[in-house]
């Protein structure tokens, strides 16, 4: 036997033999959503970007999924999941929460919360001090589906400062180079310039109409140029000339 193993260093027997570490891959734990409202809002815009972005694998957007943040909010269970948030410059896969220390200790970039009489105090309160003081959440919405009301938030050395809103009543994200806005009753995702951000069924809809007037117009180009073929015909017929002779 050495010296060393006759004689193991002070530092060696103050390690326990495991090492604890926060609990991984954990199941979320949100309550139920407040109506179909609600839900069908949340449903929509992640939709809606996941279809905008089908092509980028550098980001991650959920609703009503437990973040977990630190252990103690394991044990105190004192706070829920965002009701939409998103995440840039992460993997796009599939996820049963979002756990701050799997994820390399990154978090979301904007939340959107929706109000409810019963969650609005919280949302305008609490919650909007956590994500300014403790997560630093660059940007923060709220959207209430029953009365529209619309508010957001951007993070400016350490404090929360409203987005105000652009010409057309729009708030701009310079986190998503995007912005939100309401449209026919629904929270809604527009593009830099303001353009309504198309579902996949809208999209298609809109490229079928643009293939039919496409294929109308090519069609009416050919009627066009059909009656200008036989017109001159026509004319050299009438100076004695045999148009199929030429």
């Amino acid at each position: 036997m050495t010296y060393l193993e006759e004689h193991p260093p002070r530092w060696k027997e103050e390690i326990p033999d495991e090492i604890l570490l926060p609990p991984s891959n954990l199941d979320s734990d949100e309550p139920p959503l407040e109506s179909d409202l609600h839900r069908q809002q949340i449903d929509l815009l992640i939709r809606l970007l996941q279809y905008w972005w089908r092509d980028r694998q550098d980001f991650y957007i959920s609703g009503n999924l437990t973040v977990y943040y630190n252990t103690e909010q394991l044990k105190t269970r004192d706070f829920r999941g965002p009701d939409v948030f998103v995440v840039l410059g992460t993997e796009k896969k599939d996820r049963r929460s979002w756990t701050i220390w799997d994820e390399g200790g990154r978090y979301p970039n904007v939340v959107i919360e929706l109000l409810s009489s019963s969650t609005a105090k919280v949302d305008k309160g609490a919650k909007k001090t956590l994500y300014q003081d403790i997560w630093r959440l660059p940007e923060y919405y709220w959207f209430d589906p029953h009365s529209l009301e619309l508010a957001g938030f951007r993070l400016v050395e350490g404090r929360y400062q409203e987005i105000p809103p652009d010409s057309a009543g729009y708030l701009p994200s310079e986190q998503l180079g995007l912005k939100l806005g309401i449209h026919a009753g629904k929270l809604r995702w527009f593009t830099a310039e303001g353009q309504l951000i198309p579902l996949p069924e809208e999209a298609e809809r809109q490229r079928a109409e643009q293939e039919y007037q496409r294929a109308e117009q090519e069609r009416r180009a050919k009627e066009q140029l059909q009656q200008q073929l036989e017109q001159a015909k026509a004319f050299l017929r009438s100076q004695g000339w045999d148009p199929d002779q030429l």
